[in-house]
């Protein structure tokens, strides 16, 4: 592995340790065996290097949690075991991915501010939709473009909000039958 990578992977790890607002040039190069100058000549900037190292740590969780190895004959038939069995998934990894979406919170607080972390995770995030709409539901995204638009920004919209669930009070968050059971109770299958 040359600099960039040792970079990239150094600043991972610093991400998840310390954060994002607390993660310093120097705790990355401490952290990747490089030097200060191979920042700025791989990457531009620390700002450049995080940005990457972020979008790359989200992007791992959403290939572990509901990557493209998930086939479409593997989902329940019924629309409700379905839907459990993908929240059953992605619950199941809250406890390993609650570094990522710590991370994500903060990066989500620090937007208002910065404009190119903005801009850097507009793209990223309209693809992780597609992405999830895929490995989650089996929705092929190039097939079916407006079902898997729209069913990748439920997805999105629910993951955000329950693993922030799990970050606050993983004793009270959902599981996946909470959250089957309140999808019929809105349905009006069941009171």
């Amino acid at each position: 592995m040359g600099h960039k990578e040792d970079l990239l992977d150094g600043a991972k790890r610093c991400l998840l340790e310390k954060g994002y607002a607390r993660t310093t040039a120097r705790d990355v190069v401490a952290a990747s065996g490089t030097n200060l100058a191979s920042i700025g000549y791989h990457y531009g900037s620390k700002d450049a290097l995080l940005q990457q190292a972020f979008l790359a740590l989200t992007e791992e969780w959403g290939e572990r949690v509901g990557g493209a190895d998930v086939e479409a004959a593997q989902l329940p038939a019924d629309p409700y075991e379905r839907f459990r069995a993908v929240w059953e998934r992605l619950i199941g990894a809250a406890d390993a991915s609650r570094p990522v979406w710590k991370l994500q919170t903060e990066v989500v607080t620090r937007l208002d501010d910065d404009e190119k972390l903005r801009e850097a995770i507009k793209e990223p995030q309209r693809e992780g939709r597609l992405g999830m709409a895929e490995g989650m539901l089996g929705i092929d995204p190039e097939a079916e473009p407006e079902k898997a638009r729209v069913a990748g920004l439920l997805v999105q919209a629910l993951a955000t909000g329950v693993m922030i669930q799990w970050v606050v009070d993983p004793e009270t968050a959902p599981s996946a039958d909470d959250l089957t059971a309140g999808l019929k109770v809105l349905m009006g299958e069941e009171s």
